[in-house]
């Protein structure tokens, strides 16, 4: 079962997390059943960006986004290349290495 490396995120998970991911789950899903309160605002339906995630390893190995995904992701605070929406990011057969940018567009936007 391939493994999920979570980079330290200052509030979610401070010292990061290596968690077992199995293959077709959502990377959204892995990281709730494991304690790791990302945010989902649109219920992971595709309609926000609240679960953007960067993956720095094993980008290649996931699902590819569709047109509504890349469109959302547009609007991702934070938006790099290798950059997904977690609820739409199915773990492959890789180990990924994950980011979670430490602010939403929902955050950005609460602060001004």
């Amino acid at each position: 079962m391939p493994r999920l490396v979570v980079l330290p995120h200052q509030e979610l998970c401070p010292d990061g997390e290596l968690i077992e991911a199995p293959t077709g789950e959502t990377i959204c899903d892995v990281l709730l059943a494991n304690g790791i309160e990302l945010e989902h605002a649109c219920e992971k339906s595709c309609a926000c960006t609240t679960c953007h995630v960067v993956v720095r390893e094993g980008f290649d190995s996931l699902n590819e986004a569709d047109e509504l995904e890349e469109d959302m992701l547009d609007k991702a605070w934070g938006l790099e290349p290798e950059s997904r929406l977690s609820c739409q990011a199915q773990v492959g057969t890789e180990d990924l290495v994950v980011e979670i940018p430490r602010y939403t567009i929902n955050m950005v936007s609460e602060r001004h």
